[in-house]
């Protein structure tokens, strides 16, 4: 602060003090002019450095440091006068207007009383000595400034808090705007239940085809029906490759018909089996000793068909554990 006030008082002694030979030279003048511009440029040089240390600072604490060279590209839309009168004339764009008069009235009510405060102090600086009254001019420039500088302090205190508030409710999602993206990210409603009935009709043909494949058809024997297929080679244990109530029960007892699958009516062990295994999926431990019964009904009845004989004995008493009886 003493460098400054001294380089400024210098510059000023200089300023002051013109050789009679530049009065009459306009050329001359003009240059002694341009150096002391150019020393007064030179003193202000910390001041715009602190202001931009203080700006870069300010930005980064409050939201991170973000650098795009988008915003200084030349953009027609941005010279465009309609738009601009419509944002001026916008409900945000009266509410910024409303702050920037509520700031600018604030500080110029401070910057008005320290006018008053200091004018006495302003008016005796011309009875002093230029020492004395750069001392006192820096006096009450610095005090001016702490005061203002104080001013702007409360105004970012209340208007930084609610910028973040104000940022924070734009950046939320109106209920439509969520159901908007929700539409654009996961489709609209009808068209996934279309998407979900396609899916089903799908699974439903392939489950289908496998009925043909099958060994045998346990049935309710209306209202369920569930084809067994059983690999000794491949499979653990048999597996259910279709099943189905009413009308689906009805579909696989046709195809079973149509490609000569055994078809047995065991009412529990249908049931069980209905509710208690998926689609291609292994039968549960304790439904083996059942299936078993009838797969091996089964496969006598194609031993009988190639070779003759006497008809087996079908199953008719199934040990369906309590856990899968339905």
């Amino acid at each position: 602060g003493d460098y400054l006030m001294a380089h400024f008082g210098d510059l000023l002694r200089q300023g002051l003090t013109l050789d009679r030979r530049l009065i009459f030279d306009p050329h001359g003048a003009l240059e002694a002019l341009g150096r002391a511009l150019a020393a007064g440029l030179v003193m202000l040089v910390p001041f715009f450095a602190l202001n931009l240390v203080v700006a870069v600072l300010s930005s980064v604490s409050l939201g991170g440091w973000s650098f795009s060279t988008e915003a200084l590209a030349p953009k027609l839309s941005k010279m465009s006068p309609l738009k601009g009168l419509k944002r001026m004339f916008a409900l945000r764009g009266l509410m910024e207007l409303g702050k920037a008069l509520a700031k600018f009235l604030l500080v110029g009510a401070v910057g008005t009383a320290l006018l008053w405060h200091y004018a006495g102090e302003m008016l005796a600086l011309g009875y002093q000595s230029v020492e004395q009254a750069l001392a006192h001019s820096g006096d009450i420039l610095s005090w001016s400034f702490v005061f203002l500088s104080l001013t702007l302090v409360v105004v970012a205190a209340v208007d930084v808090p609610f910028q973040l508030w104000d940022h924070g409710r734009n950046l939320k999602m109106t209920r439509q705007e969520v159901k908007d993206e929700m539409k654009d990210t996961e489709g609209k409603p009808e068209v996934k239940s279309r998407i979900r009935q396609l899916q089903r009709e799908m699974a439903r043909q392939r489950m289908m085809e496998a009925v043909p494949e099958a060994d045998v058809v346990i049935t309710n024997p209306t209202h369920f029906a569930v084809a067994l297929k059983y690999d000794q080679a491949n499979m653990r244990a048999p597996r259910v490759v279709a099943k189905g109530a009413d009308l689906v029960a009805a579909r696989i007892r046709e195809l079973a018909m149509e490609h000569e699958v055994p078809i047995f009516s065991a009412p529990p062990l249908a049931r069980a089996l209905y509710h208690s295994t998926d689609i291609d999926q292994e039968i549960p431990a304790g439904l083996y000793l059942a299936v078993a019964q009838v797969l091996a009904y089964v496969y006598q009845l194609k031993t009988m068909a190639r070779r003759g004989g006497a008809a087996p004995e079908a199953p008719s008493d199934f040990d369906i554990p309590e856990e899968y009886r339905r």
